[in-house]
């Protein structure tokens, strides 16, 4: 493939078409308009009180005002441990410690629905889900709704199935409807109970639910590739996203990923915050999407509580990571429509609000796709790529740390790098291909910096790239405040492994992290494909 940069002025840029041009007698071709709508900034993975190790004051009512209010998020999911809660939605103590699902029906929906009713985050979209133990693995949040709420009877089930919990826990009638239903079998101990768990959401909630890998390299051994490849075969609706850029970034170890710092446990740790799987260039993430696989890179919070005494966790939803989904309908967000952006790969991921808008397009003579999108071309066929971003005059940067006293930092893109990768044919189950965990092929086409984008009248730094389709690809971008070469951050503009930051003093440390974290910021694009018809 060939490559010739092209830099255009900035208001054609902002209104780009192309027109293939032929002779006297060929009709010209003109790239369809970007559609209308917004981005809607959310967090799908954030705890309150009613998960045993979020703290005490991780009161509902405080995550979500920190996240609507203080942080101006647009959507949430409450997705606590899908264990035994032993509090209340305020954090009181309960008699007896009851499921989770029966919790988010008692306590968290019924509070929810009360706070917007009297007109509190009416405009807010504010849905329930849950995070799984899931057998042999690690962490997978999970939602399951029935038409524009999430579903408290799919939830029971799926914890009287997928859990150890103890059946007298449950409602006896549903118990004896579930084992007329399953007999007495219930999948909790195995790997095949995982993927068990996965097919019965495709056959309960095949178009209304979704399964997220949370922290996916936290933990040695939680998953290989195959298990990732094996989860979106089996429900490629469902499970179609990867929690690369992880939450718990106020932990010593950034993201808490705690394992040795040696060259075996590489694929342990987060590189800016960001997973191996997610970070390496060419590693898992671009094995997966070499493959054409539809699975996605997310963000977020992981929200337990930030600072309690000596300790720190997480900042609040929105604080510090954002997802950002496109959202074509306009007034508050619909359920409906935050699971098709899902779903549609039509989204970034940011820490430390680095952007808040982000236009990534590929163009042929007479057709456009956007992120997550599929441009079928011709061999031979121009295609012109159209990177446009914005950034917020400030971010969340607090200093010192939770003062309430803003840095007033104004985030500034060093670099953006704009990457590609070839794409062949799927893995077949149990071949060896099935456990290759690379893309050798992943590279860095070009890396642009000040110097290549303009500023446009409406806030957008803008610059395009033209290249000639001659394979299957897809293209990626990842984005930072950090130069190419920033002593123990990077080296050759990829991310180094994030090390421990451990002052013994306690306010010393929280804004040793605090500073850590706001150094080194980061956004993640999903790819666009190319394909040759």
């Amino acid at each position: 493939m060939s490559y010739k940069k092209l830099l255009l002025p900035s208001a054609l840029v902002a209104a780009l078409t192309i027109a293939a041009c032929g002779g006297d007698n060929e009709p010209q071709s003109v790239v369809p308009p970007l559609p209308a709508g917004r981005w809607i900034a959310g967090d799908l993975h954030t705890h309150t009180t009613q998960s045993a190790d979020a703290d005490v004051s991780q009161t509902l009512d405080k995550i979500l005002s920190k996240a609507f209010t203080s942080y101006g998020l647009d959507w949430m999911a409450v997705s606590n441990h899908l264990r035994v809660s032993t509090r209340d939605e305020k954090g009181a103590t309960l008699a007896a410690s009851i499921p989770l699902s029966l919790g988010v029906e008692r306590y968290e929906i019924p509070r929810v629905k009360a706070l917007q009713a009297a007109g509190t985050y009416a405009d807010k979209l504010i849905f329930s889900g849950f995070e799984w133990d899931m057998p042999t693995h690690d962490h997978i949040g999970i939602g399951l709704f029935d038409g524009a709420a999430a579903s408290t009877k799919g939830m029971k089930e799926f914890e009287y199935l997928f859990t150890t919990r103890d059946p007298a826990m449950f409602d006896a009638a549903d118990v004896a409807a579930w084992k007329a239903k399953y007999g007495e079998t219930r999948y909790n101990k195995t790997a095949a109970d995982a993927l068990q768990a996965i097919n019965w959401l495709k056959q309960n909630y095949p178009d209304s639910s979704y399964a997220v890998i949370n922290h996916p390299s936290r933990n040695k051994g939680s998953y290989t590739i195959a298990d990732f490849r094996a989860f979106n075969d089996a429900a490629p609706n469902i499970m179609f996203a990867i929690e690369g850029m992880v939450g718990n970034q106020m932990e010593p170890d950034r993201g808490g990923y705690t394992a040795a710092y040696t060259d075996d446990n590489a694929p342990l740790r987060v590189y800016g915050g960001v997973d191996y799987v997610v970070a390496k260039l060419g590693g898992p993430w671009d094995a997966l999407l070499g493959e054409g696989r539809r699975i996605w890179n997310l963000t977020d919070s992981d929200t337990h509580f930030k600072i309690v005494g000596g300790n720190s966790s997480g900042y609040f939803p929105g604080e510090y990571a954002k997802n950002y989904v496109f959202n074509s309908a306009t007034g508050a967000p619909a359920l409906k429509d935050l699971l098709a952006g899902l779903r549609s790969g039509k989204m970034f991921s940011v820490y430390g609000d680095l952007i808040n808008a982000l236009d990534f397009n590929l163009a042929s003579k007479d057709d456009r796709k956007e992120m997550g999108g599929e441009l079928k071309v011709v061999a031979g066929d121009k295609v012109t790529i159209t990177i446009r971003f914005k950034s917020p005059a400030r971010n969340n940067y607090e200093k010192p740390v939770d003062s309430g006293t803003p840095a007033n930092v104004k985030p500034v893109v060093d670099h953006v790098d704009l990457i590609a990768g070839d794409v062949g044919a799927k893995a077949t189950p149990g071949s060896a291909a099935y456990s290759v965990a690379s893309n050798a092929s992943t590279r860095v086409v070009k890396r642009f910096t000040a110097a290549d984008w303009k500023l446009d009248a409406d806030g957008y730094y803008s610059v395009t790239y033209e290249t000639t389709a001659s394979k299957n690809q897809y293209f990626r971008l990842r984005g930072t405040n950090l130069g190419v070469d920033v002593a123990g951050l990077t080296s050759g503009g990829e991310p180094l492994a994030d090390q421990r930051t451990g002052a013994t003093d306690n306010t010393q440390r929280f804004n040793d992290i605090n500073d850590r974290n706001y150094r080194s910021l980061w956004f993640y694009s999903n790819p666009v494909f190319v394909s040759l018809r």
